[in-house]
C-alpha cells in the first residue's frame, strides 16, 4: 500500500505559531487545537500533528493541493491515548477512490523534534 514518514523541529513549528496569527486554525482543526493547547509542552504536541499530517500525504502519494488542506487530516486520541486518524474533504475521498479503509499513525516527540509514521490500509 503505502507508508510515510516526516519529522519535524518543535522550534519552527512555535515560530509559526508565534509569527502568522492564523496558522494554528489553517493547519490544525479545532479538536487539536483543543487537545494541544492543554499540553505543557503544546508545541511538541502541535509538531507531533504537523509530522503526521505530512506522513498521511506522504503515505498516500500526493502533496497539498486545491482539493486537499491541512484540516482534512485529524490527528485524535482513542480512550487509551493511542493516536488515531480521521480523514475529511479530499482526503477522505482520496481514500475511498484508492480503497483504502484506515490509516495507521504513530506519534513521538522530544524537546526539540517530533516525528510521525503513517500506515495506509486497504478496505476489507
Amino acid at each position: 500500500m503505502g507508508i510515510g514518514i516526516d519529522i519535524v523541529e518543535v522550534n519552527r513549528i512555535e515560530q509559526m505559531a508565534r509569527e502568522h496569527e492564523q496558522f494554528l486554525t489553517r493547519v490544525y482543526t479545532d479538536h487539536e487545537i483543543t487537545y494541544c493547547t492543554k499540553k505543557k509542552n503544546k508545541y511538541q504536541h502541535f509538531a507531533a500533528r504537523f509530522a503526521a499530517k505530512e506522513s498521511v500525504l506522504k503515505a498516500l502519494g500526493v502533496g497539498w493541493g486545491r482539493d486537499i488542506k491541512w484540516t482534512d487530516v485529524e490527528v485524535v486520541n482513542d480512550p487509551l491515548g493511542r493516536p488515531q486518524i480521521n480523514a475529511y474533504g479530499g482526503v477522505k475521498k482520496l481514500m475511498e477512490q484508492k480503497g483504502i479503509s484506515e490509516i495507521l499513525v504513530s506519534l513521538s516527540h522530544v524537546s526539540h523534534y517530533a516525528v510521525a509514521s503513517a500506515q495506509l490500509v486497504k478496505g476489507k
